[in-house]
């Protein structure tokens, strides 16, 4: 046997990332590693110059994530005033959006862009540890999203959280097994977010865990840098199972 630590993702919007070029900003359909190894490091107090730390998650716990609603995309055209950043020696800094903003108007210039969401999503997210160490202990995980140390979001900070995360360690032989040994307290409204008959998993590690992998894709999600916003790329499977037959177990 072998544990895991799980935990549900909801809220009215949500984010997950992309590779970004430009004005365009889309999101991928279901949490990707970075955004959730994110989350963790946050909850934890870990502050994005903390290379070392953020280094030893990434290559630490194993990720693997069950999408329980997909919910429905939207398209947001986005615009914000910021001030001159400066070069060199003259490099603006600002503590605050306040202190962005009171720089004079008519030095304030504006930022464009297209931002991809997703509405009404769930997401049940699964993690295990890679190895003999972890940087953390799965208990230590679970009792920092109990109480977290800086505000969680899902993906940018205007996704704030609608639900407790319900956050638990699991005994299980297989990442099926974890998925449907988790125990969640289910609100009445979740069981009208989706009517699919199918739910989609995504795994890293052995392909099959549990499932019958469909297809293995690359995804550029594993933190490298979180200073300097650069990502290594993982194999990540692909299956799916009846609903029904999930939510019976």
């Amino acid at each position: 046997m072998k544990e895991y630590f799980l935990f549900r993702l909801y809220g009215p919007m949500s984010a997950w990332g992309d590779i970004a070029v430009g004005e365009f900003r889309p999101s991928y359909a279901h949490p990707s590693k970075s955004a959730v190894l994110g989350l963790l490091a946050a909850a934890l107090g870990i502050r994005r110059d903390e290379e070392g730390v953020h280094q030893a998650m990434a290559s630490s716990y194993g990720f693997a994530v069950r999408v329980d609603a997909a919910g429905s995309p939207i398209r947001d055209y986005h615009t914000a005033q910021v001030p001159p950043a400066g070069s060199g020696r003259r490099k603006n800094t600002f503590a605050t959006r306040k202190d962005e903003l009171a720089v004079p108007k008519e030095e304030l210039g504006t930022i464009l862009s297209s931002r991809d969401y997703r509405c009404d999503s769930l997401y049940t997210v699964c993690l295990w540890i890679i190895g003999d160490s972890s940087p953390y202990l799965l208990a230590e995980l679970e009792a920092a999203l109990v109480k977290p140390a800086f505000t969680l979001y899902l993906g940018r900070k205007s996704c704030p959280l609608a639900l407790p995360l319900q956050a638990q360690v699991v005994e299980a032989s297989n990442l099926r097994e974890a998925f449907h040994s988790a125990r969640f307290e289910d609100m009445n409204f979740l069981k009208s977010l989706t009517s699919s008959q199918t739910v989609d998993v995504y795994w890293e590690g052995v392909e099959a865990d549990g499932y019958t992998a469909v297809h293995t894709i690359e995804r550029r999600d594993s933190p490298l840098s979180r200073r300097r916003w650069q990502f290594a790329v993982r194999s990540e499977h692909y299956a799916a199972e009846s609903a029904s037959r999930e939510q019976e177990e």
